[in-house]
């Protein structure tokens, strides 16, 4: 079994992060199956890709993206910071990569909260994937509270929580939110969570590998594994050799 591509804020090793140009590269690569991507609102309530609140990191712009409204956040240049190249690449809208993604690659959704901000984040999301008649997601987050939101408006939508530590109590909260999919810091794991994970029917994706000697030692604990990477250029690398070795090896 191959283990699953998830490609990191698109391909973001290559062109700028949770921009149009890093999901498309990721959309045309046949063999990428995922996509992640990171959601908030601006002011106006439309839900936006952007990883950070503030906006200084990746865009031209200054102060949070909840004080912008969305026709301020389409002038700001989101590419520039990563390379010339990308000069002119814009903040994209949740809708605008649905419309790009649909048929091509799932997409797991972060939504990017505290718990205090975007109270009504999971609100406007589940709209938008209504309007746009797609079972091919996965809605994560850090906070339990919005994966609970989530789960009162909908009884069917996936969701799956995202950690970057390990507890003795995760199979249980994972259990009482109806939820078969988590989001792990990869050094987390281990075959012997890994198995407790199977058992309880979880789906599991890695975060974020990016050097092609801890993907291999990934793909070697489990061939369900999902891999989060920026460079799904190494991921394909170390799997297809793990692939040609094994075929050598006949096994």
């Amino acid at each position: 079994m191959r283990n699953t591509c998830v490609a990191h804020r698109g391909w973001s090793g290559r062109a700028p992060e949770n921009t149009m140009a890093a999901f498309r590269m990721a959309f045309e690569a046949q063999d990428v199956e995922w996509v992640e991507l990171d959601v908030q609102l601006s002011k106006d309530a439309v839900p936006v890709i952007i990883h950070d609140y503030n906006l200084k990191r990746t865009t031209n712009g200054r102060g949070e993206v909840r004080d912008k409204t969305a026709a301020e956040l389409s002038e700001l240049d989101a590419g520039a910071w990563f390379s010339p190249a990308f000069r002119g690449e814009r903040i994209p809208t949740l809708a605008g990569v649905l419309r790009e993604a649909k048929g091509r690659c799932k997409l797991n959704i972060e939504l990017k909260t505290d718990g205090i901000r975007y109270p009504f984040l999971a609100d406007k999301v589940l709209e938008l994937l209504e309007a746009y008649d797609t079972e091919e997601f996965v809605l994560t987050s850090f906070d339990i509270g919005t994966l609970y939101r989530i789960r009162k408006l909908s009884k069917q939508v996936r969701i799956g929580l995202i950690l970057d530590h390990w507890r003795s109590t995760l199979v249980k909260e994972l259990e009482d939110l109806h939820s078969d999919f988590l989001s792990i810091g990869h050094s987390k794991l281990n075959k012997a969570r890994l198995a407790e994970l199977h058992r309880a029917g979880t789906q599991v994706m890695a975060w974020t590998a990016n050097e092609k000697r801890t993907i291999r030692k990934l793909a070697s604990l489990d061939p369900e594994l999902m891999i989060c990477t920026n460079f799904p250029d190494r991921w394909r690398e170390v799997i297809d050799g793990r692939h040609a070795t094994d075929a050598v090896q006949g096994r």
